[in-house]
Parts: C-alpha cells; sequence; structure tokens
C-alpha cells in the first residue's frame, strides 16, 4: 500500500480556472505554482489536477491531442517538472488526471488511424468495417474517407481507443485484448504513465476507468487490464497512487486501484447526501428532494449507509473509498445551502475513514451558477468550474486579463479566500481546524475504525464514532434547523471542535442547536 495515503487530504486544483499568472484570462501552471503555500496552509497533503494536456478543448481538456505535452495556455512540461518539485518541497504530491480511454480527433495517432491504407495505428482505435454499419449507436460515420465508423467513448470529438472486447460479437472488426494492436494500445499507456512520473507526478486519477474494454459483461476484462497496470506500479514505482472515476469502490479497488470515488452515477448513495436538491441532474433523474444534508432534515442516513457500508467493508484493506465535496462534473455542494449547512457537510467528509477530495473553492463556499453558457462542452457544468475568488479585488484575485477575456466570469460579490483567511468563524477556517484534527490522529485517518451510532430518526442527530486502538472520537453533527439531542454517556469525553457554542453536554447525552456540530474525544486515563 502506498504509505502517504494513510493521512492523505486531496485539494482538487481545475487548472484554468484556479490562477492566471500572465493576465491572458485563463489559469496555468506557474498560477498553481504560486498558489502552493495556500494549499500547504490548509492543510492539504496531495493536489489532483484536471488535464493540462494539448488539446482543442472541445471537453475541456478530456480531449486529449497529445498525451505528452502541455497546451500552451498553461505552460510547458518544465513548468509542469516546476510545480513538482516546489510542490514536493512543501510536503505535497502531485496527481494529475489520465484520459485513458480516448483522444481527441485532432490526435496524430487518430489522423493515421483515419486513413484508408492500413497503418500501425489503423487499429489504435476501435472502427467497424463499413462506413454505414454503426453498433449500439455509438459510433460516428463520415468523418474521414476509411471506411467505416469510430466508436467514440463520450462525446462525438472523442474516438475510443482500442484496448479490445471482452465479449466479440462482430468478429469482421472486433478484437480481443490480446491482439497485438490492443496489447500496443495498453503498452503505450503505461508509457504515456512512467513520462510523467518522471517529471515528477505521484500518480493518476484515471478518466472512466471502466470504459476502457468493450462488451464487458461482468467486468473481469477490465479487472485484468488494470491489475496489470498495478503491478506495474507495484513494481516500479511503489508510491505512486492510482485513483479511479469508477463509483463501484468494490469493483475498482479489486481491479487494482487505490482509491475510487463514491460519487454521483452509480449508486445513490452520495447524492442522498448532498445532491437531491430541486433543479439539480441527480433530482431530475432521481424526483427527490430530500438531501440529507439540508436545513428541513427529509432526508434518511440509510440511503447513504447502505451502500457505503457495503463498500467500506468489502474494500478493507485492500485500498480507500473517497467521499468528496464534489468535482468539475456536478453541481457545487453550496448549491442551495449556506456556509453553516456547509459545516455540517464539511464535518461528515472530512471526519470519514479513506481519503478525503476538497474541490477547489468549496473551502469558502463558492457558488454554483446553473445558468452559466457553456463553455468548453460544460453544458449545465459550467457553473462549477468558475474561476477561484482570491480576494476581492480586480476579478476576485483570480487574473488581471479584462473581464470580457476570463476563463469564465468570476463571482465578484462572493466568498473569497483572503476575507475568511482573516475570519477565525469563517467556513475556510473551519475545514482548516477539520484537516489538522484529522492530520493529528489515527482514529480519524484513513485507516481508522467507524460505528454510526444514531439509525434512529432518519439519523438524526448524525452521531458515529471513529476509533484506533485508544484513539477515540465521537462526532455529532446537526445538519437540521431544529434542535436535536441525542442520548449517549459523554462522561469520558472532552469537546475538541465544534462549531456552536450553545452546544451543550451532560453524562446523558448532548443537546445540539440547528445547524452545527460537535467533535468529542476520549479522556485516556
Amino acid at each position: 500500500m502506498v504509505d502517504w495515503l494513510k493521512n492523505a487530504v486531496f485539494y482538487n486544483i481545475y487548472p484554468q480556472s484556479f490562477y492566471d499568472s500572465n493576465d491572458d484570462g485563463i489559469g496555468d501552471l506557474q498560477g498553481i505554482i504560486r498558489k502552493l503555500e495556500y494549499v500547504q496552509n490548509m492543510g492539504f497533503t496531495a493536489i489532483w489536477l484536471n488535464p493540462f494536456y494539448e488539446s482543442p478543448f472541445r471537453d475541456a481538456g478530456y480531449d486529449v491531442s497529445d498525451f505528452y505535452k502541455v497546451a500552451p495556455r498553461y505552460g510547458s512540461n518544465h513548468d509542469f517538472e516546476l510545480l513538482c518539485e516546489k510542490a514536493h518541497r512543501l510536503g505535497i504530491k502531485v496527481c494529475i488526471d489520465l484520459v485513458a480511454g480516448h483522444t481527441a480527433l485532432e490526435c496524430e495517432w487518430f489522423k493515421k488511424s483515419c486513413q484508408p491504407q492500413k497503418n500501425e495505428y489503423s487499429n489504435r482505435y476501435i472502427w467497424t468495417d463499413e462506413w454505414g454499419k454503426n453498433y449500439n449507436g455509438e459510433c460516428i460515420g463520415g468523418y474521414s474517407s476509411r471506411n467505416g465508423m469510430y466508436m467514440k467513448n463520450f462525446f462525438y470529438c472523442q474516438p475510443a481507443l482500442n484496448y479490445g472486447f471482452a465479449n466479440i460479437d462482430q468478429p469482421e472488426w472486433q478484437l480481443p485484448p490480446e491482439h497485438p494492436d490492443c496489447v500496443a494500445t495498453k503498452e503505450e499507456l503505461k508509457n504515456i504513465m512512467r513520462y510523467w512520473i518522471g517529471l515528477g507526478a505521484d500518480g493518476f486519477r484515471v478518466d472512466m476507468a471502466p470504459s476502457l474494454i468493450k462488451n464487458d459483461y461482468d467486468g473481469t476484462g477490465i479487472a485484468k487490464f488494470w491489475n496489470e497496470i498495478r503491478q506495474m506500479f507495484d513494481k516500479e514505482f511503489p508510491q505512486c497512487v492510482l485513483i479511479s472515476e469508477w463509483s463501484d469502490p468494490t469493483a475498482a479497488i479489486n481491479a487494482g486501484f487505490h482509491i475510487d470515488f463514491l460519487i454521483h452515477f452509480n449508486y445513490k448513495a452520495y447524492s442522498s447526501l448532498f445532491r437531491y436538491e430541486k433543479g439539480t441532474n441527480d433530482c431530475d433523474r432521481l424526483c427527490l428532494g430530500n438531501s440529507f444534508f439540508r436545513k428541513e432534515g427529509n432526508g434518511n442516513i440509510q440511503n447513504f449507509l447502505e451502500e457505503y457500508l457495503y463498500h467500506l467493508s468489502a474494500t478493507k484493506n485492500k485500498g480507500y473509498i473517497s467521499i468528496p465535496t464534489g468535482n468539475h462534473d456536478i453541481p457545487r455542494i453550496s448549491y442551495m445551502r449556506d456556509p453553516k449547512e456547509l459545516e455540517a457537510a464539511y464535518a461528515f467528509i472530512l471526519n470519514l475513514p479513506g481519503i478525503p477530495f476538497v474541490y477547489y473553492g468549496d473551502e469558502i463556499g463558492m457558488k454554483y451558477f446553473p445558468d452559466l453558457p457553456s463553455k468548453e462542452g460544460g453544458f449545465n457544468r459550467t457553473g462549477s468550474r468558475t474561476p477561484m475568488q482570491w480576494n476581492s479585488g480586480v476579478n476576485a484575485g483570480f487574473s488581471n486579463a479584462d473581464a470580457k477575456n476570463l476563463y469564465l466570469p468570476v463571482d465578484e460579490n462572493g466568498p473569497n479566500a483572503e476575507d475568511q483567511l482573516n475570519d477565525p468563524k469563517s467556513l475556510l477556517n473551519h475545514v482548516k481546524a477539520l484537516i489538522a484534527l484529522r492530520k493529528s490522529s489515527k482514529a480519524l485517518s484513513a485507516d481508522g475504525e467507524i460505528e454510526f451510532l444514531n439509525l434512529k430518526y432518519g439519523g438524526y442527530p448524525l452521531v458515529f464514532r471513529r476509533f484506533c486502538q485508544t484513539d477515540e472520537f465521537i462526532i455529532c453533527i446537526n445538519p437540521t434547523d431544529r434542535t436535536d439531542r441525542f442520548e449517549y454517556d459523554f462522561s469520558s469525553f472532552t469537546p475538541v471542535l465544534q462549531n456552536d457554542s450553545e452546544i451543550k453536554t451532560d453524562q446523558n447525552g448532548i443537546e445540539l442547536p440547528a445547524v452545527s456540530y460537535m467533535i468529542l474525544k476520549k479522556s485516556v486515563l
């Protein structure tokens, strides 16, 4: 296991929206370098960077045209080396996005694959064998003079790389994963990983990780694929990490990943906590409006626990689950919540086993803008990708460019990091204190045990204990707008962190005012 993960807390940075160092209106790698002290000061031990590779940016960089080159708008490969060097000096690991399943149309591999004449890249992508032959509605025709249609992996502009089909039903053009051309694609992926680790990367978050092997009905093909990659890591890079976008921790970790996000697709667990608000995609799909972490208190913690505890048990001592505050694909957690509600939510997220990830700006409660015009394929996701708000100055401190040239508009009157750093009671300082407490204790770290103590009344208030050997904490959270009480003998516990001075404890229990939390530590005799 990767040793540094045991105490890790990640900060997810969207490069184009973090900090602009050259006044062109777009964030860049030098901008991230300038803000690494902020990341360190907050207590984060690692960062995850969304894609910064060369791209036409039809999908915000998830359409890669050159996997070995930093996009000019972000800087250079040397800038990435400098970023890693400084981060490592500050005790921060650097993990980067890896778009393993597809490229951009502009990628030289795809251009060669489009040629009618057979060449070494003809099978680098998945093509049918006839210009009008679609496959499950997933193929695009008429793009080139090649007699076939290419399979897309997400948008039309993201042709699927060919790692093979686990089950073949069209033998004229489908290849097994063992075919030399599919193996060549896999070996190229390994080389990409080796290259960036050589420049200083400490691991990868793999986009759409389960999508690589097609027709893989029982998942054995993709599990075999990623376990082979993991074997390479264990042998060549034992302290580098593999993080998956899978949202099925049991499958992902058994496939060789160190971490998987339990997020908004595949399971309702994550959405039941934070994303059942009206107007979000999850709510539109699921026709619910009862997030657990809302003042209304209409949720039910069992919607989360049924799935979470299953995955936690199945992955124990194998890998880690992450419950992130959010990411670039979903509405910000602040949507329809005030700072107090966010404090309660973060008291939960930052005290769970596994690895916490905080999406940039969530620590200050940056807003989600549901009606922002789409940018670079963002559509309704665009409103979660606005620039980081550093101070109350021009463009919220993000850039000195003219406002019309900004990557996305800033929220001029929104929260900012500078003001909150100077306010001891700010959301930012609550997050900072929660991170510091987590890092101070084995019980609160990735491997600490957890037990949920209140399963009545929908789980309100939320009370759970974290423990490891003699180290023990109880976390009490009331997300609702009403006073709530939980009966428990707290005589041997001492409060160590809280967000409301009116919380009352006695030998028989705890009384929590509206939207409050208290963390108590057991006294060691």
